[in-house]
């Protein structure tokens, strides 16, 4: 399930959205699936560590372990079906006769980015949904609408001009871009692209942190 998932709704997608961007994108599929892979990632990550904390906080009642291991077993877990998943995305280049870069040997270090502002977000988040506990629903909505404001199933090219600031206070954005970047357009990514998506990394995994610990006393009394 792990690589049929994506590869499951980047058909849907691409069979629905051909007809509008297939040719404004070469390599429809690759496309989509290189920014699925992505955004799978990061709404898996970040709901099991909302989940981790919540339903397996009656552990920390029994026996002390660290509150952050949550978190970061979510995000282990993820990044190894990212890795899997990464073998459709072959698949896909190889049936659409997309090129292989040598630019994707940049890949490591956009999914290292990736990983650690998943992370940050992911402590942020779950800490919320412990002491706030419709944080968890109303996550869900989030997460559909940040897709859909994350150019991931249309191209960054229909974006209106005036619009792209906004779009581009998005961090997934970035996160997206540093992946898709070396598969896609075939190079590696230059600084004014690394900079903000490292900025966003550096930002949220400080506040992620020191908000999770911060509150980890408290978690054992509030689930």
């Amino acid at each position: 399930w792990t690589m049929l998932n994506p590869l499951g709704n980047m058909l849907i997608l691409t069979f629905v959205f051909s007809n509008f961007f297939k040719n404004a994108i070469p390599h429809f599929p690759v496309y989509i699936l290189s920014g699925l892979l992505v955004w799978n990632f990061f709404a898996q990550a970040t709901n099991a560590a909302i989940s981790g904390l919540v339903w397996g906080g009656s552990l920390l009642k029994r026996i002390y372990i660290p509150s952050t291991v949550f978190g970061v077993s979510a995000i282990g877990t993820a990044l190894v079906n990212l890795v899997i998943s990464i073998v459709p995305l072959i698949i896909v280049m190889l049936v659409d006769r997309a090129p292989f870069y040598w630019s994707m040997l940049y890949l490591p270090i956009s999914i290292l980015i990736l990983t650690a502002f998943t992370l940050g977000f992911g402590l942020f988040i779950s800490s919320l949904a412990v002491f706030f506990p419709d944080v968890g629903e109303m996550y869900q909505v989030l997460l559909t609408a940040w897709m859909y404001l994350t150019p991931i199933i249309y191209p960054e090219s229909m974006i209106p001009e005036n619009s792209l600031p906004f779009f581009r206070i998005n961090p997934m954005y970035w996160m997206v871009k540093m992946f898709r970047i070396p598969i896609v357009e075939g190079r590696f990514p230059i600084w004014q692209e690394i900079l903000p998506a490292l900025a966003w990394v550096v930002g949220i995994l400080i506040v992620g942190w020191l908000y999770f610990t911060s509150k980890s006393e408290e978690y054992a009394y509030r689930v």
